[in-house]
C-alpha cells in the first residue's frame, strides 16, 4: 500500500502522553453518586470551566476568533476573551461569553442556550461542565453520559468520555496509522470532499482513506462505518482489516476494538501493521508493559516497513519519557 511519504500518522507524542498528565475533568470516581440537596449546593471548583468548542471544517474568522478567545479565557484574559465573544451571537459564541463571566449566572444562561438548542452537542457538553464546575458531580456525569449517547457522532461525545474515562486512558481516539493517499485539494474541507466523493465507489482503498479522514476528524460512527465497509471489500488485507478494528474503540468499551483486533493476530502472525495497532490500543488504555511487547513484535516481524517505524518511534519515547 503506497509508501512511506504517504503514511497518515501522528507519532511518538502517543507515547508521551501516556505519562503526561490526563487533560481534562477526570470524573469517574463519581459514577456511583446520587444527587441530593447537598450535592447541588456543593462547593464550586475553582478557576473557569474550559471552552471545547467544535468548528467542524470550517476555518473562517468567526471560527478562529472563538478560538483565540477560548485560548485568552485558558490563560485568564476574561475581558479579551469576553470581547471577541461578543462580536459573534452562535452557538458557542453564546457558551464562551457566558464562560467569561463565570460564575456570574453561566449555569443558568448555558442551560437556557440548550433548552433553545436541544440537538447541538456543543451545548450539552459545556453544560455539563458548568454543572461540575458548580460541584454538581453527579449531574454532571448524567450530562456528559447523555452527550456520548447521544450524539456518537461528533467530537463533543470524544471529549466527554475523555472526561469520563480520563483516569484510566489517553485522551483522544487512538491513532489509525496506514498508508493512504491525501486527496489534492487547497483546504481540509477540499480534501475531505475529494476523499468522500471517492469513497461511494466500491472502492476498499479509497473507504479507507475516507474512513482515516473521519476518524481523525473524531467522527467515529461515520469513520466506523467506511471503515467497515472497506474491510467488506479487502477481507484479506491486514490493513484494512486492522483499522476497521481500531475504529471500534471507544472509551466506554473498549473491549469492542480489542475483541476485533486480537483475532488478527492470529490470521496474520507477521504482520506489524496488526501488533502497532494493538501496541497503540494497550497505550490508550495505559497497559504499556503489554504495549511494548507488541510494538517490538512490529519491529521483528516486519522490519523495514512503515509500521515497525512508528513502533521504534513509540519505544523510543517510552523510554525517554521513563516508562521502562
Amino acid at each position: 500500500m503506497g509508501d512511506r511519504g504517504r503514511v497518515l500518522s501522528i507519532v511518538a507524542a502517543a507515547a508521551a502522553l501516556v505519562v503526561a498528565a490526563v487533560v481534562g475533568v477526570t470524573l469517574w470516581q463519581t459514577h456511583g453518586e446520587t444527587t441530593t440537596a447537598a450535592a447541588a449546593t456543593s462547593k464550586p471548583r475553582p478557576g473557569i470551566p474550559p471552552l471545547l468548542f467544535d468548528f467542524g471544517l470550517r476555518d473562517d474568522a468567526e471560527a478562529r476568533d472563538l478560538s483565540r478567545g477560548a485560548q485568552l479565557l485558558k490563560q485568564g484574559k476574561r475581558a479579551r476573551a469576553e470581547a471577541l465573544f461578543a462580536r459573534y451571537h452562535d452557538v458557542q459564541a453564546q457558551i464562551g461569553a457566558a464562560f467569561a463571566v463565570w460564575p456570574k449566572g453561566s449555569l443558568d444562561t448555558v442551560k437556557s442556550i440548550v433548552a433553545a438548542h436541544p440537538a447541538d452537542p456543543v451545548a450539552q457538553l459545556h453544560y455539563a461542565l458548568a454543572l461540575y464546575w458548580s460541584g454538581r458531580n453527579a449531574d454532571a456525569v448524567k450530562e456528559f453520559r447523555l452527550v456520548d449517547s447521544r450524539f456518537p457522532d461528533t467530537p463533543s461525545a470524544v471529549d466527554a468520555e475523555d472526561i469520563l474515562y480520563g483516569a484510566n486512558t489517553i485522551p483522544g481516539l487512538p491513532y489509525i496509522i496506514v498508508p493512504v493517499p491525501l486527496p489534492s485539494a487547497p483546504t481540509l474541507a477540499g480534501q475531505v470532499a475529494v476523499a468522500e466523493r471517492a469513497a461511494a465507489k466500491p472502492s476498499a482503498r479509497a473507504k479507507l482513506a475516507y474512513g482515516v479522514m473521519l476518524w481523525k476528524l473524531d467522527r467515529r460512527v461515520s469513520a466506523r462505518r467506511e471503515l467497515d465497509a472497506a474491510a467488506r471489500l479487502a477481507p484479506q488485507d491486514p490493513a484494512t482489516l486492522t483499522a476497521a478494528a481500531v475504529a471500534h474503540f471507544t472509551k466506554r468499551r473498549p473491549v469492542d476494538a480489542f475483541s476485533r483486533l486480537g483475532p488478527l493476530t492470529g490470521r496474520f502472525p507477521k504482520a506489524s501493521v496488526v501488533r502497532l495497532h494493538l501496541g497503540l490500543l494497550l497505550l490508550w488504555t495505559k497497559q504499556v508493559r503489554k504495549a511494548e511487547t507488541q510494538l517490538k513484535l512490529a519491529v521483528s516481524d516486519e522490519p523495514g516497513s512503515v509500521y515497525a517505524a512508528e513502533a521504534k518511534k513509540l519505544l523510543s519515547a517510552l523510554v525517554t519519557n521513563g516508562t521502562k
